[in-house]
């Protein structure tokens, strides 16, 4: 990094940035223009780069040929269940990579948590007789999550069900929609998106390469709940048979917007309408 770098004005600072990744061992660059850069994305859509130390044909070729990592959810989630205590309803959060502000939301809430891997079933999951499931946010392409389908499919309809992000798309695979590639992908905390039933707009905080697949939804199987008012980006999705719903974004944006943090108490509504109704249905 250039010597500029190494200055800082801030009077709390224990070291500079460049001590600080160096110290961490982590690359970095300056002096670049950036703005070069946001215009070449801007027409070419998200590419794969690296830092060399000469940008010469060889290190091209390099980077041509490397292939991306396919497993980035095992890379991230954890390997074994976990809790966060509390003394409310009983939540299985299935961990695809996700943000601790869930955690924090659910805590808000007192909800008593279990966090599990990506790789648990359905049946597993179903032992836990928790009172709701949570699909968590997490990098990559759905479709190298394909595991994760079967056991979606064996909860919704036995438990209720929220899933955010990655937990969104992986909702919408599982019940026969398609997702794809974006272009330059939702990246920022000023998104504003429509609530399509009310008009309600709230301005959300996104970070997604991919979306599901408009035409590609089955409105017997599921209603289109929100969509993004710039491109119109399907944002949420409610199962028409089953209490199960997700969004796109992150209502517990943390730093963000918390326009739609409502969507949690959402989900505590519809676990206590699922017991009530399960109630009833035995007595």
């Amino acid at each position: 990094m250039h010597e500029t770098a190494r200055v800082t004005g801030n009077w709390r600072a224990q070291m500079t940035l460049d001590e600080f990744l160096r110290r961490k061992h982590i690359p970095g660059i300056s002096g670049i223009d950036t703005r070069a850069l946001t215009k070449r994305l801007r027409e070419a859509g998200t590419m794969k780069a690296s830092i060399v130390d000469a940008a010469d044909e060889h290190a091209f070729d390099q980077l041509r040929a490397l292939v991306l990592p396919k497993n980035q959810v095992s890379q991230v989630a954890t390997t074994q269940a976990y809790p966060a205590p509390g003394t409310g309803k009983n939540i299985v959060v299935v961990d695809f990579g996700l943000k601790h502000s869930i955690l924090r939301e659910l805590s808000k809430r007192e909800c008593n948590v279990t966090v599990v891997p990506p790789t648990i079933t359905a049946g597993e999951i179903l032992e836990l007789n928790p009172d709701g499931v949570m699909l968590t946010n997490g990098p990559g392409d759905p479709k190298d999550v394909p595991g994760a389908l079967d056991m979606i499919r064996g909860v919704e309809g036995h438990i209720p069900m929220f899933g955010i992000c990655l937990g969104h798309q992986l909702f919408a695979l599982a019940n026969g929609a398609d997702t794809f590639k974006m272009k330059y992908g939702h990246r920022g905390f000023n998104h504003p998106v429509r609530e399509i039933a009310t008009g309600r707009i709230d301005f959300t905080s996104q970070n997604h390469g991919y979306a599901v697949a408009r035409d590609s939804i089955d409105p017997d199987q599921l209603l289109i709940t929100h969509e993004e008012i710039n491109d119109h980006t399907v944002e949420g999705l409610r199962h028409r048979l089953y209490p199960a719903f997700s969004v796109q974004f992150h209502p517990d944006a943390a730093p963000g917007p918390h326009d739609a943090d409502h969507l949690f108490d959402e989900f505590m509504e519809m676990m206590d309408a699922f017991s009530a109704n399960k109630g009833a249905s035995h007595a």
